[in-house]
């Protein structure tokens, strides 16, 4: 039976030949450059997907709480980090987590700090976040009297090591000279291990946003790359440059559920509540939650005339479409809509089903 025939209600498609291409890229570009990678899992949050990561030499996935760390433990990881300030009061859920699974957590306080030199159980490593430059979390990189002070109460339990600085230049979403971002993470982070090294021969330095490590070829001392979005890409990234459309391995299968002719509009059912509400705007103030691709046997095809979700609510969804696609749907057909973010589409879905009709885990799912 074909996977279309399997979808009667919005189904979040995977098309694995393109995940794993998208993986392998980014393994061999790491590889190429001497790096490590460790991606972030917040985009695919998936068992099967980490087997596939696994085939191209990955060993370690980066977490963003310490949920998505439980679920993605005892799936032979050599380390999960949880790449989000740590939060105390999940020190219990810590402590379970680490008396089987290497895990390691990010910190940017004392106090925090102090706290899991109190009450760890189990060694556990740790990053000091950097301030990427755009104030949403981190120790500022000058900081260096929070930087000692957070590793000097470290010192104070031997279940607490340094593993090194991460920085996540988030700002590349917004800022269009990459390079020069890159140059300004470099620096810090290369200043920052060439003052510490000599007490901590073996720290490392991480960065990972995916524009970034999409387009750049060239990281300098840097360690590590851990970026997410990469496995799936989405329209975002296409327009940051990271991706072409081609690249997005995931796409919402949506029922058409009315059209109007006259309008060129098409009611499907998939809303926020699948999809998200990140939305893409253009010079002309025109809005867009999605674009449609046309589903086949094979998976799908990027149309050359766009038509595209111009609204959404909690369940519907409303296309502008083209001439091609109004004079070609009809009532009870599926299409297709690839994702603004498909790292909050994948989480809204709680799961994928290949283009072989086989449905693949996810951290979210029920």
């Amino acid at each position: 039976m074909s996977y279309l025939n399997k979808i009667t209600s919005p189904t979040l498609l995977l098309d694995e030949k393109i995940c794993r291409a998208n993986l392998k890229n980014m393994a061999d570009k790491a590889k190429r450059h001497g790096k490590k990678l460790v991606p972030h899992f917040k985009t695919a949050q998936s068992h099967q997907i980490g087997e596939w990561a696994k085939e191209y030499g990955i060993t370690e996935v980066t977490a963003s709480s310490i949920k998505m760390a439980e679920y993605l433990s005892g799936q032979g990881w050599e380390n999960i980090h949880i790449a989000f300030p740590f939060n105390p009061l999940e020190i219990p859920r810590l402590n379970k987590l680490a008396a089987t699974q290497s895990i390691s957590v990010q910190l940017i306080n004392p106090v925090t700090t102090q706290m899991l030199v109190d009450k760890l159980e189990h060694p556990v490593g740790f990053f000091i976040e950097i301030d990427a430059g755009y104030g949403r979390t981190g120790v500022e990189v000058s900081d260096f009297g929070l930087i000692e002070e957070i590793l000097r109460t470290a010192k104070k339990s031997d279940k607490l090591w340094f593993k090194g600085f991460y920085i996540h230049a988030g700002h590349s979403y917004y800022i269009k000279d990459i390079p020069g971002l890159y140059e300004q993470t470099r620096n810090a982070l290369n200043m920052l291990k060439f003052k510490y090294q000599s007490e901590y021969p073996n720290l490392v330095t991480r960065t990972g946003d995916t524009p970034g490590c999409s387009v750049m070829e060239d990281f300098g001392d840097i360690d590590e790359l851990g970026p997410g979005n990469f496995v799936f890409y989405d329209l975002m990234q296409v327009v940051l440059g990271s991706c072409d459309r081609e690249d997005i391995a995931v796409a919402l299968a949506v029922p058409v559920v009315d059209i109007k002719k006259d309008r060129k509009e098409i009611l499907v059912h998939g809303g926020g509540v699948h999809l998200a509400k990140d939305v893409l705007v253009d010079a002309h103030g025109t809005k867009n939650f999605g674009e449609v691709v046309i589903l086949n046997e094979n998976g799908w095809t990027i149309p050359k005339e766009k038509s595209f979700l111009k609204s959404i609510s909690q369940e519907h969804g409303i296309i502008q479409a083209s001439d091609e696609l109004i004079n070609s749907v009809k009532v009870g057909d599926v299409l297709g809509i690839l994702p603004v973010h498909s790292c909050m589409t994948a989480d809204c879905m709680g799961e994928y089903m290949t283009l072989d009709g086989q449905l693949v885990d996810h951290a979210e799912g029920k």
